[in-house]
């Protein structure tokens, strides 16, 4: 307990005890003469007047069962009350009165901040709302008197103006959290809020997109990290003016704060706001919070609770011990994690290039395994690949290899692993044609090794090895025990200008290389989709109903059609998961190479995450984004551009397609960004073509951008209370979907939050929480996202790749992100009463 100064006066413990009366207009006009002050650092403006040093002592916690609520709405100005004032008081005085009876609450409201230095009447008080203007409204052994209610254990909201006042104080900062800047709108607008905690009482019950009127506040220093964040402001819905805070505009956040809790809203500064019912549900679930009635977490968005570990040592020389070339992860239910090396080779090894060497490419596909128990790693296996030429252009580069790994879903009494590779026996030097597999094998339990010879070849199909790139490779299981292959194009880069992969001149022995209109846009061709496949004991499997065809068409003569076909359509799918409870796919993929729009050819190049809940067409290679078609290419001469596809009804009329013409609608995604921004959109035509000049361009989702990109789905997070873990990731991140990029820039790495009622039709997300000082980034953190999974633990297990390509470094690494900030406040014997 730090010396206080207080000088004890009795204040008059009456309902609206008035012993100053104010007007609004006065504390207005304060609160401008002193903008320069308010808007800064506490600590610039100048020195804070010293205490005397006397103490306080309040019982802990403030307040009893006989909820009470202090309501302080003194001001730095003289004159009459405000209207906003008043209406403050009546609300708050109506949620006290309403509602269920365990939940209702006595409310006295003062302008007498003598009541700060009387710690029998402090104490009484269960909460102190400030619903004050600008200035200096406390002395300093009031601030003092505050200090030492917070520290017994007692509840602070603040509303709206109280964020100006005691301008020169650094520890009233801390409790509002922020200060207003001095520029800003001024004026009310209408504005959509992102209420992006579904579990805070102040917001479980608000609509995601919560649009209503306001006067909004630009923040001098931006609280997020720092303060648990409940809810947002969409700036690009209204004119924030100067000082604005970006995409980042937190409105109303929360924190445990000096033993106390303390609740902040800039929202409430218009009479209206207080005869919103929504508002005043927002404020309701707040005072719960304060008052001791519920339970509730705050902190799960400050950054300070996360620590983020390297678990794996770098490679011994020569050696990969402790991890190949990254490229996939998974979690065993006794928390051991499984990733595997595609098959590039520490860069130490010569690698072959030369298709007149039986070697060329041979590579090791490596599987480790990490135990949290000993902390050691271990080599269960190594699979001889054909992923091992090195870097280079696209004809000598390759992206083949082991690509993905999955565990049975009773890996626990069967020990079956699955793994999506490319077999180096199975190419053909002569044709440059490879075998994609998906086999499962089987891990002896008493060695720790997978056992080779196990090999169940499931499912099998050609890809062309001439060109790289884009081989995909994730994999992921539903609660039906249906398993999710995700396959690249398998189609170059190049010959487009990087726009629409659909030049069906260039190939090998007849084989295109830049056509995906032969792959991913082919109904009959297993390559640039997601497959939906049930494996059965014996080693072979069945096909699900649901997926996007069955197989046995008969349209357009019949045979143009495969049945594990749940998605067509995608470019380069590496990752994929699967929300068990609800059984939605999240996938997401890498786009073409084009820098900027062209009015000529289409949209630049998208990278894209996608929501799906039902099988689709995603639009590869005909229509990208929200269903933003490219330009039609073909011979004699593909270098002219042809009619603009149709997304509605597009047709596959490659030379090089054996699969149907008329191809299923094209699904629109729900994220996509490009090198300009987010979800880039443009002006149509009256036949829906967008008009694709980057000067017209409007961007719906201003928190992500591109550059180099590379995406890097992850998983839904589900939070299990009845897990004892104590690492485990807070219930705030239940439901919410881990995007990311390769790259650590300006590319993502968020979770956001989506909208069930939209998601499956391309809806937008509707919040979005930036992980990057959870998850941290920069060359000492993990750079280079190339897998992400939650463990049984709830911790979050991340792949970084290393700085190289197409090989391992010293950066390589398995690394484990842990929440350490506890559960919700107030401790469950602290609650003001006592659940029936």
């Amino acid at each position: 307990m730090r010396l206080r100064g207080l000088s004890v006066s009795g204040a008059r413990d009456t309902r609206r005890t008035r012993t100053r009366r104010r007007t609004w207009a006065a504390t207005v006009a304060a609160g401008a003469v002193a903008a320069g002050l308010l808007s800064g650092p506490a600590a610039s403006a100048r020195p804070a007047p010293e205490p005397s040093l006397t103490t306080m002592s309040i019982t802990s916690p403030p307040g009893g069962a006989n909820v009470r609520v202090l309501l302080f709405h003194g001001s730095a100005a003289g004159g009459d009350e405000s209207p906003l004032v008043n209406a403050g008081i009546a609300a708050i005085e109506k949620i006290g009165l309403s509602g269920p009876a365990d939940q209702r609450f006595k409310v006295t409201a003062t302008d007498d901040a003598s009541v700060f230095t009387d710690a029998r009447k402090l104490g009484r008080f269960n909460t102190v709302v400030f619903l004050t203007g600008g200035g200096d409204v406390l002395d300093p052994d009031q601030e003092a008197g505050l200090e030492a209610y917070m520290e017994a254990g007692g509840g602070f909201v603040g509303l709206h103006d109280a964020a100006r006042a005691e301008p020169y104080s650094d520890w009233f900062t801390g409790l509002i959290g922020a200060r207003p800047a001095a520029s800003g709108p001024g004026t009310v607008q209408r504005a959509t809020v992102e209420v992006g905690d579904r579990t805070h009482p102040a917001t479980k019950d608000l609509p995601p997109q919560w649009k209503r009127p306001d006067k909004w506040l630009n923040w001098v220093k931006n609280p997020t990290g720092d303060v648990h964040t409940v809810a947002r402001v969409r700036e690009s819905t209204y004119t924030p003016g100067a000082g604005a805070n970006g995409w980042d505009h937190p409105v109303s956040w929360c924190r445990d704060y000096d033993g106390g809790r303390s609740f902040y809203t800039g929202m409430g500064g218009t009479v209206s706001s207080y005869d919103e019912t929504d508002f005043r549900e927002h404020l309701r679930g707040a005072l719960l919070w304060t008052n001791r009635l519920v339970r509730a977490d705050c902190t799960a968005t400050i950054t300070g609770n996360y620590t983020a570990k390297r678990l794996t040592k770098p490679n011994q020389p020569g050696r990969n011990d402790q991890i190949g070339e990254p490229h996939g992860l998974v979690t065993a239910p006794d928390g051991r994690v499984f990733y595997i090396g595609r098959g590039g080779a520490d860069s130490s090894q010569p690698v072959v290039t030369d298709w007149n060497d039986p070697d060329i490419g041979k590579g090791k596909g490596e599987i480790h395994v990490y135990d949290p128990r000993t902390g050691k790693v271990t080599l269960a296996g190594a699979l001889t690949v054909f992923g091992n030429k090195g870097g280079g252009d696209e004809l000598r580069k390759v992206e083949e290899g082991l690509l993905g790994i999955e565990l049975d879903p009773l890996f626990e009494q069967n020990g079956w692993v699955y793994l999506h590779y490319t077999p180096h026996s199975g190419i053909n030097r002569d044709t440059h044609m490879g075998e994609r597999r998906v086999s499962r094998f089987t891990l002896d339990r008493a060695t720790g090794k997978l056992d080779l010879g196990s090999e169940k070849v499931l499912l099998k199909w050609p890809v062309q090895i001439h060109s790289c790139c884009h081989a995909g490779g994730g994999m992921a299981w539903d609660s039906e025990d249906n398993l999710y292959i995700a396959t690249g194009d398998t189609n170059s880069s190049g010959f487009s200008g990087g726009y629409s992969g659909n030049n069906p001149e260039p190939n090998f022995k007849g084989v295109s290389f830049a056509d995906a209109r032969r792959t991913a846009g082919n109904t009959n061709n297993l390559n640039g989709k997601i497959l939906r496949i049930h494996p059965e004991p014996d080693g072979t499997y069945t096909l699900p109903e649901g997926n996007l065809f069955t197989g046995k068409e008969t349209a357009e003569g019949g045979g143009k059609t495969r049945g594990e076909i749940y998605v067509m359509g995608v470019r380069n799918p590496a990752r994929i998961s699967v929300d068990k409870k609800t059984d939605t796919l999240y996938a997401g993929w890498v786009g073409p190479d084009a820098g900027s729009p062209s009015p000529t050819w289409g949209p630049a190049k998208y990278d894209t995450f996608a929501v799906i809940t039902e099988a689709s067409n995603r639009g590869w290679p005909y229509c990208m984004g929200n269903n933003q078609p490219y330009r039609d290419r073909n011979l004699p001469d593909p270098s002219k551009p042809l009619g603009w596809y149709d997304c509605d009804a597009p047709k596959n009329e490659s030379p090089n397609n054996d699969g149907l013409v008329n191809l299923p609608p094209v699904t629109g995604n729900n994220i996509w960004y490009s090198p300009q921004g987010g979800a880039p959109d443009y002006p149509r035509d009256e036949n829906g073509v967008p008009s694709y000049e980057q000067s017209e361009a409007t961007y719906r989702l201003p928190w992500l951008k591109g550059g180099g990109q590379a995406a890097m789905n992850g998983p839904v997070y589900r939070y299990d209370a009845g897990s004892p873990s104590e690492v485990k990731w807070p219930a705030y991140w239940d439901g919410k979907w881990f995007v990311g990029d390769f790259y650590d820039a300006d590319q993502p790495r968020n979770a956001v939050l989506m909208d069930p009622k939209t998601q499956g039709d391309g809806g937008l997300p509707v919040h979005s929480e930036s992980l990057k000082k959870i998850v941290p980034v920069g060359n000492d953190g993990i750079k280079n996202l190339m897998g992400w999974t939650f463990g049984p633990d709830g911790a979050l297990y991340v792949l970084d790749y290393g700085r190289g390509f197409f090989t391992s470094d010293a950066k390589s690494a398995l690394w484990r992100v842990t929440y350490t900030g506890g559960g919700p406040t107030p401790a469950a014997g602290r609650l003001a009463r006592k659940a029936e």
